[in-house]
């Protein structure tokens, strides 16, 4: 971003909304218009197509705001989950050497959730170690 899209955008907006004035303007026009040639009884159907100036302002505005709302949106992520757990691990460690301390947890290993959280219960060990814990024998905890 080599400029602030915030401008762009209020102009595409400014640009839009004077598009949407001029269309009210031209369809109150064309009714009044109805209105009178039906009083005066020569009331002729017409085509109430929007002059082309309108379409080509409403398209340029939209383009100008989507090309402003473009240039706002940050940089993509990289699409391989290995590649960007590298980037936020790297992003981490430069954020512990400017700190000194660990930061609000956002930073850092993406997968250290997974990586730390207990494994599955095993209900058969935990029995027979409350077994050999009732028996009143040593309690043993295999790793």
């Amino acid at each position: 971003m080599f400029w602030n899209s915030r401008p762009v955008i209020i102009a595409g907006l400014l640009l839009l909304a004077h598009a949407c004035y001029s269309a009210q303007e031209h369809a109150a026009l064309q009714a009044f218009q109805a209105a009178s040639s039906l009083t005066a009884g020569t009331y002729k159907p017409s085509g109430s197509i929007l002059p082309t100036d309108i379409i080509v302002e409403t398209v340029m505005a939209m383009v100008i705001v989507c090309l402003g709302l473009i240039l706002r949106a940050p940089d993509l992520r990289p699409t391989q989950w290995r590649v960007w757990a590298g980037k936020m691990q790297k992003e981490y460690e430069v954020h512990l050497a400017g700190r000194g301390d660990r930061g609000n947890g956002y930073l850092g290993n993406p997968f250290s959730i997974l990586e730390s959280r207990p494994g599955f219960v095993d209900v058969r060990k935990q029995r027979q170690e409350f077994g050999d814990w009732v028996k009143g024998g040593e309690l043993v905890v295999q790793a």
